[in-house]
This record gives structure tokens, C-alpha cells and sequence, in this order.
């Protein structure tokens, strides 16, 4: 039986631990967060900040002070991917048009294809074609490999032990999802018209798999495979769609 009078002395050494810092110090190291993600090139992890402040910070205590406070300027502190980041508020996007990089728009199937991607991860190539009802050339998925949305997973357990596809953490940073469960489900894709309000009442939305973790059906893909991969030739004909 568990001792009542540790579990008491544990929760006052967690309290202990958390109030360590005094009024002047959490100013401080505040002050210091908002220095390292400022100056960071990348967002930062909760970890990152951790190893660069003094022991005992509460920096998951910090963080959403902060975001609290950057709420209504011009600049937000936004957590995307499991890490930390400051950004233009967007409803001043606006400002920065004129300097923005024109992109170029996604063809209608590779768009398709990155939708299937994000949700059915992990995926094969085959599988995406059966969902889209056409073939899928190596053209689109090499289009998504180069944005950096996309990766090559590993190898289905099954004949002939084809690739599976997944996102990546660009993706998710590109599109402003804290993890891959951000995506948009079935009642959102309704409310904002992507959906046909007559679409069969057994149709549901799959939940993706989350994670850089392999699936009990999947292999790991090794550095030479991805690069054979990708040198492959296409050998397919033009994509309908």
C-alpha cells in the first residue's frame, strides 16, 4: 500500500519546484523566453527553451503567459507542430502582401492527393489511387516530396512491399496544425461547404495516424531505397484529373 504521507511530500516538492523562481526571477526568465524565440531561425520546443533557462523555469506556465499576451498584438506567439514560434496576427497579413512570394497553385490532383495523404496516412500509392478512382502519376507525389509536405514512410508488409506515404512537420507548420488530430473533421468540412450536405449517412472522415512511429503492417525504408525511389522512372501515362 502506498505510503499517504510520500504522496503528501511529493506534491509539496512539486509545489516547491514550481514557486523556486521569485517574482524578479519569472520576469527574468520571461524576458529571456521571448529573446530566444524571437531570435530563433525555427520554432523551438518546449525541451529547447528548457535546456537554455535556468533550472526549475515553469516554462510551460511561461509559454501561456505569453500567449496571452501577444493574444492582441500585432506579432502571436503560436504553437504549431509541438513547438513555439512568434507570427504576423492574421488579420494583418495584408501588410506583407506586397513582399510575399507569389506560389504557384497545386494542380487539382495533387491537391487530392495531399488530402488523401494527410488523412489515410499511412498510405500507399495504390491505395491513394483506389480512393481517387484514377491513376496517380509519380509526377504528383514527387511534387509533394519536393514542397516537403509529404515523406516516404516505409514498406507495406504485403506483396511486393510498396511505400507508404505520410506528412511531415512542414506540413503541419504550412497549414497552422499543432499535430495531424488538428485537421479539420466531419461536421467542420460541412460547415464550410467542402462537403455535400447529401453525402451518405454512413460516410465518415478517417482518423490519420499521428506520429513518425511505423505501423505494425510497415517496414522502415532504407536511405538507398528512398533515393531509388525517387531516380525511379515514371513509366506511367499522363495523370486524368
Amino acid at each position: 500500500m502506498a505510503n499517504p504521507n510520500s504522496a503528501v511530500a511529493i506534491a509539496i516538492d512539486n509545489d516547491a519546484t514550481a514557486e523556486a523562481q521569485s517574482p524578479e526571477e519569472r520576469r527574468q526568465t520571461i524576458r529571456m523566453v521571448e529573446a530566444l524565440i524571437f531570435a530563433a531561425g525555427e520554432p523551438l520546443s518546449a525541451d529547447d527553451l528548457a535546456n537554455r533557462l535556468p533550472k526549475g523555469a515553469d516554462v510551460t506556465g511561461i509559454l501561456r503567459e505569453l500567449q496571452g499576451v501577444y493574444a492582441d498584438r500585432g506579432v502571436n506567439l503560436v504553437q504549431v507542430a509541438g513547438k513555439w514560434s512568434l507570427r504576423t496576427a492574421a488579420d494583418l497579413s495584408f501588410l506583407l502582401s506586397q513582399n510575399a512570394v507569389e506560389q504557384k497553385r497545386l494542380s487539382r490532383a495533387a491537391m487530392e492527393t495531399l488530402a488523401i495523404i494527410s488523412y489515410h496516412q499511412p498510405v500507399t500509392r495504390a491505395e491513394i489511387e483506389e480512393i481517387r478512382g484514377v491513376a496517380t502519376s509519380k509526377g504528383t507525389l514527387d511534387l509533394l516530396l519536393e514542397t516537403g509536405w509529404i515523406r516516404m514512410r516505409g514498406r507495406r508488409r504485403t506483396p511486393g512491399r510498396p511505400v507508404t506515404y505520410g506528412t511531415t512537420e512542414a506540413f503541419l507548420s504550412h497549414f497552422g496544425l499543432d499535430t495531424i488530430g488538428d485537421l479539420p473533421g466531419l461536421d467542420e468540412l460541412k460547415g464550410a461547404g467542402l462537403l455535400d450536405s447529401r453525402i451518405p449517412t454512413d460516410f465518415s472522415i478517417p482518423e490519420p495516424h499521428a506520429g513518425d512511429e511505423l505501423t505494425e503492417d510497415e517496414d522502415p525504408l532504407e536511405d538507398d531505397e528512398i533515393r531509388e525511389e525517387m531516380t525511379e522512372d515514371e513509366g506511367l501515362p499522363p495523370e486524368s484529373a
